[in-house]
């Protein structure tokens, strides 16, 4: 779907990652008494990064070659530090962080998607008859 010039493919992208986001967090708090488990975090950071370094085979230095990229552009890597006798690495008050800042986002990007549509729906009706 190209409408509003790839706005809502990007929304898409962003929901796809906020997704991806909430599985690992609730997987970590799943883990959080499991010995040796180290818990996870969702980069889509490091994505951007690796486009931001190839973009130097782009026919322009300032386009970015996003044909690489897997299915949600994330990627998901395991934090390599321990915080419990037992080997365990989550940290729950970072976890509780990080859950309130992904539902924020989420919802952010729900209202943004919904306003879009809303703009769409209105076209299709005639422009608010």
């Amino acid at each position: 779907m190209n409408l509003f010039s790839g706005t809502i493919s990007s929304l898409e992208r962003g929901l796809d990652y906020s997704a991806v986001k909430q599985k690992v967090i609730a997987n970590n708090v799943a883990n959080v008494d499991t010995p040796g488990y180290k818990s996870k975090d969702v980069s889509f950071e490091a994505m951007l990064q690796d486009e931001i370094n190839l973009s130097s085979t782009a026919a322009d230095p300032r386009h970015f070659d996003l044909s690489n990229v897997g299915s949600n552009g994330v990627s998901i890597t395991q934090r390599p530090y321990s915080i419990r006798e037992n080997g365990n690495g989550v940290d729950m008050d970072k976890e509780m962080a990080d859950l309130a800042t992904n539902q924020i986002y989420y919802n952010s990007l729900i209202e943004r998607i919904s306003g879009k549509f809303g703009s769409l729906n209105s076209v299709i009706k005639g422009g608010g008859q």
